[in-house]
């Protein structure tokens, strides 16, 4: 008998603000990163995106930009410890709505599987904290010497992240039309359009626009909105961007 699975993205999905910006921070702390790169490169994009005149995907890709420069030749120990406290400190920092569904899910006997953008020492960190049973991250390849190379295997985006999901399927035996998605932007359209179940978590106005787009897809999609103390469910055909 196949097995159903619930495939989660985390930034933005189950954690409340992107893993890769606290990892950022603690590499500032641990002298990985020159602070001088964060007020130079990282802060304008931050301030425009939370003055709301600039876009998020533009602040984050500069971080993961300067991560990408930070960790070539950097040990891989050292970035897996930072992941690590990372994970113990601002673990629980979650939507109530993915932590009550991950409960959920757990108790009805599905699997739990991460699939995230994040780089995998995060992604492995979280999935444990939360009781994945499988999880893929984006990899930063290490070299013979432990050391990062410079290489990179995405799982940002969208086709990187299909591929992971019908690759976790065959080897679990996933019966993908009876499974469920979870995710928040552009880059988890796959995975909603794979799943029988797909659900987009708090998401950004580009992905709503994909989703008004494809008329399977907004058939079956749930759209929920978590702020504050309360949580929406959102009709796709009664939403009216402005």
């Amino acid at each position: 008998m196949a097995s159903r699975a619930a495939f989660f993205d985390i930034d933005g999905t189950i954690s409340r603000e992107g893993m890769i910006s606290e990892m950022f921070r603690k590499m500032i702390k641990y002298e990985l990163i020159d602070d001088s790169k964060w007020y130079s490169e990282v802060k304008p994009a931050y301030l425009r995106w939370n003055r709301r005149v600039g876009d998020y995907d533009a602040y984050l890709q500069k971080m993961v930009d300067i991560y990408t420069e930070t960790v070539q030749n950097t040990s891989a120990f050292h970035i897996a410890y930072i992941a690590k406290r990372v994970i113990e400190q601002k673990g629980e920092r979650v939507y109530t709505y993915t932590r009550d569904k991950i409960k959920w899910h757990r108790e009805q006997g599905h699997l739990l599987i991460a699939i995230s953008g994040s780089p995998v020492e995060l992604v492995r960190e979280m999935s444990a904290k939360y009781g994945m049973d499988d999880y893929r991250g984006t990899v930063y390849h290490v070299g013979e010497n432990g050391c990062y190379n410079g290489k990179i295997t995405p799982m940002w985006d969208s086709r990187s992240k299909r591929a992971a999901l019908l690759e976790l399927a065959q080897a679990h035996g996933v019966d993908l039309a009876e499974s469920y998605a979870y995710g928040d932007t552009t880059g988890d359209l796959s995975m909603f359009r794979l799943v029988g179940h797909p659900y987009a978590i708090n998401p950004t106005r580009e992905l709503l626009t994909r989703i008004l787009e494809d008329d399977e897809l907004r058939r079956r999609i749930q759209i929920i909105v978590e702020r504050k103390d309360v949580t929406y469910r959102l009709g796709v055909d009664s939403l009216d961007l402005v």
